[in-house]
């Protein structure tokens, strides 16, 4: 039997490193997303993740009064 399109892909990158392996599932994510073949589910997935994201910057809005004085950054104890 003649293998498939994505068992040849599959042990192509069976022989790649770990980083140039990550460099292909990148790049196929990039393909699904550039032709809309992305999952309606990987979309709303990234769009919670990104949402929780913005309510955490929500919840610390405001915190920051706005004085800011460099030297005194440099007379803290630094951290263990």
């Amino acid at each position: 039997m003649m293998p498939t399109l994505a068992d040849l892909i599959c042990e192509e990158t069976k022989t790649l490193a770990e980083a140039q392996a990550l460099e292909v599932q990148d790049f196929i994510g990039h393909l699904k997303h550039k032709t809309g073949a992305a999952k309606p589910s990987d979309a709303s997935a990234e769009t919670a993740e990104a949402d929780g994201d913005w309510a955490e910057f929500e919840t610390l809005a405001g915190t920051w009064s706005g004085k800011f004085t460099r030297d005194a950054c440099y007379d803290r104890p630094m951290l263990p």
